[in-house]
């Protein structure tokens, strides 16, 4: 098998992290994938219909389940294929097509070369924002980063405190102030990170989409606030889903990619869910890259994301070479 037996052949802790994280997924999605095959000898129209179901279970998304299908049809044609053990190959070769699209993938942050980096964080309630922030802060300054972090959900019930607990338990700053303007906060915080040389501020931003309007110009305000202090600043915008969500959390990409500029993706609890899918679906149907995946509880378990470890996660097990 082409691709996954190169990226089998590797050694990295990761990989691991991404087999366990990814685990509830491949078991639903590789073992109905492995039935398929074994149930059709040749590659007719009833194969393809069962493929997209099974596709489409593991959240995939419509949309992109019927662009990858036409594809594999395609190939089907043009290669001659006649036997669905073949095509199982060209199904985990096309998925890592289907992300890469041709492009460079840009999942690493986009650091500040003169001053601080600037990294706001958005999205609804509920799906993690604050522990994620503090998840990559802890990454950060493991990599030797001076962090600060700023408490620009100053409207939730209890996000300041939150924000301020997993500052004292990562032993990283935190600007905040009670019931004050989130603009108000940014800019001490920016102040701070300027004048004691911080490498990283990470900024908390209220999860509100009831009204499109306001937050909009809620996040208009704090940008500009961000980009007076600190040129080209925010260096990052992340948006923050929740992966047991669903198809649900495309809604929310598409909703806040209209009010302002996402420049990435942070998906959280995906170990959570049997529909992993969900990454496939947002790089396709938003155009926005995964930078971030949570796959546990811990600390270390917010991974930088990688499409091959991904895919890894994804398939392993889908021969029985390798189960």
């Amino acid at each position: 098998m082409g691709f996954l037996k190169r990226i089998f052949k590797k050694n990295d802790k990761d990989f691991d992290a991404y087999d366990k994280g990814l685990e509830k997924t491949r078991k639903e999605f590789t073992s109905k994938l492995n039935l398929l095959t074994m149930k059709y000898n040749k590659i007719d129209e009833e194969y393809f219909e069962e493929l997209e179901e099974i596709l489409i279970s593991a959240d995939i998304g419509v949309k992109t389940v019927m662009n990858f299908t036409s594809k594999l049809r395609q190939r089907v044609k043009h290669e001659n294929i006649k036997s669905a053990e073949e095509l199982k190959e060209i199904i985990v070769d096309e998925m890592f097509i289907i992300y890469v699209e041709g492009q460079i993938l840009v999942n690493k942050i986009n650091y500040n070369d003169d001053g601080p980096t600037v990294m706001l964080f958005v999205g609804v309630n509920g799906v993690g924002k604050t522990t994620t922030i503090g998840k990559i802060a802890y990454k950060l300054k493991n990599e030797g980063k001076k962090v600060l972090l700023v408490a620009g959900d100053t409207f939730r019930a209890g996000a300041v405190e939150q924000i301020k607990e997993w500052g004292e338990r990562i032993d990283v700053p935190v600007t905040y102030k009670l019931d004050a303007d989130p603009a108000s906060v940014i800019y001490d915080g920016l102040l701070k990170a300027k004048d004691e040389d911080y490498d990283v501020v990470l900024i908390d931003t209220a999860g509100r989409l009831q009204n499109k309007v306001n937050l909009m110009k809620e996040l208009e305000k704090m940008n500009k606030v961000i980009s007076n202090l600190i040129p080209n600043a925010p260096h990052e915008t992340l948006l923050v889903i929740d992966a047991t969500t669903g198809q649900n959390g495309i809604t929310q990409a598409k909703n806040f990619k209209e009010i302002t500029n996402v420049s990435g993706i942070v998906l959280t609890k995906l170990d959570g869910t049997a529909k992993g899918g969900i990454v496939l679906a947002i790089k396709e149907e938003v155009g926005i890259p995964v930078k971030y995946i949570g796959l546990g509880e811990k600390e270390e378990d917010l991974k930088t994301f990688d499409i091959e470890k991904y895919i890894y996660g994804l398939f392993k097990g889908v021969n029985d070479e390798e189960d």
